[in-house]
């Protein structure tokens, strides 16, 4: 009996496996659905050894599971046959899908409660409609009625109805017809207004810096971007290395509600190096020390040096927090010296800032004092001085990325000085450059970019030659030395009153971090407008998104001097 026994065991473990197959017919977007959810396809992945009535409840099954995976694509009459045979051994269960008409959205009605609901909120109720995305004779499908809800509250709770929800949905289908009715009703809650910030983490810091970077002011409605300006420029001030903004939305708190603030605070006191090297100044080294509460009230104190092959700099600047109305104010002096295309240069600059930032705007207002030494071979040797007046002003639509892909950049900038107040030439200067990222494609961008600049004067002896123009070099017109388009004199070329240059680039970006760039700039500066002459410069490039920063490697060929250039630059900071 025992002998038996085994030898039983033993052919039922030598007995193969019967395999089973699954197949599904039905159009192409429908089969890898059917195939990777019906039961008896994953059974059939797996491997699994079933006998015949196992698999024919699986077939059953699999018929239900398919009516509801078409009802979600929004089929709702399908025909399913199926049949399960066995073929040398083996199973093979087919199911024949038709999936019949596509059902469609006949009716939407959105209803609304809470604030939204009110009489003078008819205008954002009527957008609200509009940007539903599931709207009349459009194919209804589970997710996109689903993708349409959550699509329709993203708005409002970006907005000032940050406790908005969907109160209630219904989607009732008429198979017969094809058509599906589709009501929902919208909770906006309460509208949300600004309360006071109420800060935890600091210690290092006073309290005051953390409320006078909060761009909102209390009964102001609440809006997302408010407090991610806020939390951006908490992280931008110097003095915080994380912050965290935000808000509870709970109804009752609505009428004011407090701004949750949370810092991380950043050394009193930080000493830091660098190196990197740069096609435009070649190789640099450099070290600065900052001190970042000077007489415990905010006050930042900052030393730093900069060596590079073709100039050098060092400067010290005391710098006051933001104040309550939004100004920043700084005194500083710097000492540069530096040869660049033979135009050999030592200045001296003093000068007070007070600067402004609201949102995607900053402004600058500056007095300067600067006097200079400048010598161009055995041609030019003189001095000059200048007391300007000078405002900038920029506007920054393109986000934190290092490679944005769409937005611009756009500064513009002027100033002057009067020969009777400690200057040599009375002059009026005058700049501008935009820069506009275009999406292409999944994985491209173009890059527009212009550049002008005058310099309004009787003549530009005595004016600094920081307030006029050289062009060339990696952010000027590829191809060209850096600053050696000028007033070419023997020993060097200098600046001139006139700049105009533009860029033409295409970016793409493949897997991963590296891209690749083609290019053409154009650009000249010169002493006058009519003597203004554009050159040429045509290259491509490499990109690489690194985790400090874009690298940027470019080859270029300058027309007017039939030379290929390579521009490159990269930095890093310890």
């Amino acid at each position: 009996m025992m002998l038996n026994a085994l030898l039983l065991l033993a052919m039922l473990f030598a007995m193969p496996a019967h395999a089973l197959t699954v197949t599904v017919d039905a159009p192409e977007e429908l089969e890898a659905l059917l195939t990777q959810h019906l039961e008896a396809a994953r059974a059939a992945r797996r491997g699994e050894t079933l006998d015949e009535a196992e698999l024919l409840r699986l077939r059953e099954l699999g018929v239900e599971t398919a009516r509801e995976l078409l009802a979600t694509e929004g089929y709702f009459s399908p025909q399913i046959e199926s049949n399960l045979v066995q073929t040398e051994g083996d199973w093979v269960m087919r199911y024949a899908v038709t999936p019949g008409p596509l059902t469609r959205v006949r009716m939407l009605k959105i209803g609304f409660e809470g604030g939204l609901a009110d009489s003078e909120q008819a205008r954002l109720r009527a957008r609200t409609e509009r940007s539903f995305t599931l709207q009349p004779q459009m194919p209804f499908r589970q997710a996109d009625w689903n993708a349409a809800k959550l699509m329709l509250l993203r708005p409002l709770l970006a907005g000032r109805y940050p406790a908005a929800r969907i109160a209630a949905s219904e989607a009732r289908v008429d198979p017969v017809l094809q058509a599906a009715d589709l009501t929902l009703t919208v909770d906006s809650g309460p509208a949300f207004f600004y309360g006071q910030p109420v800060i935890s983490g600091y210690q290092r810091y006073p309290e005051a810096i953390i409320r006078n970077l909060n761009p909102m002011k209390p009964g102001k409605p609440v809006r997302q971007q408010d407090l991610l300006d806020y939390q951006i420029a908490l992280e931008t001030s110097g003095y915080f290395a994380q912050a965290t903004v935000r808000i509870e939305p709970d109804p009752a708190l609505a009428a004011a509600v407090p701004i949750q603030v949370e810092v991380v605070e950043r050394p009193e006191k930080m000493f830091s190096v660098g190196t990197g090297y740069s096609t435009d100044t070649g190789a640099r080294v450099q070290a600065s020390w900052l001190h970042r509460d000077i007489l415990d009230r905010g006050l930042r104190l900052k030393f730093d040096a900069k060596l590079e092959t073709d100039r050098q700099t060092g400067g010290v600047e005391l710098a006051w927090p933001r104040n309550a109305r939004g100004y920043e104010h700084s005194v500083g002096a710097l000492r540069r010296q530096e040869d660049i295309e033979g135009q050999e240069t030592r200045s001296n600059v003093l000068g007070v800032k007070r600067s402004l930032a609201r949102g995607q705007i900053e402004s600058t207002l500056s007095l300067q004092y600067q006097s200079e030494e400048q010598e161009i071979g055995d041609v030019v040797d003189v001095r000059n001085q200048a007391l300007t007046a000078n405002y900038a002003w920029t506007q920054r639509r393109v986000g934190r990325a290092f490679y944005p892909r769409r937005g611009y950049v756009l500064t513009l900038q002027g100033g002057g000085a009067l020969e009777a107040v400690l200057s040599d030439t009375t002059f009026a200067r005058l700049y501008g450059r935009h820069t506009h990222y275009f999406r292409a494609g999944e994985n491209g961008r173009v890059i527009l970019r212009g550049e002008l600049g005058s310099v309004l004067a009787q003549t530009r002896e005595g004016i600094p030659t920081d307030f006029l123009f050289r062009a060339g070099g990696d952010n000027s017109v590829r191809g060209y030395a850096y600053q050696s388009l000028g007033r070419t004199l023997e020993g060097g070329v200098a600046s001139v009153r006139y700049l105009a240059t533009g860029s033409v680039e295409y970016n793409y970006f493949f897997e991963g971090n590296w891209g690749m760039a083609v290019f053409v700039d154009a650009g000249d500066a010169a002493d006058t407008p009519g003597a203004l002459s554009p050159v040429f410069g045509y290259g491509v490039g490499a990109r690489y998104r690194s985790p400090v920063g874009p690298v940027n490697l470019d080859v270029a060929y300058g027309e007017a001097t039939d030379e290929i250039r390579l521009h490159f630059s990269l930095g890093v900071s310890f």
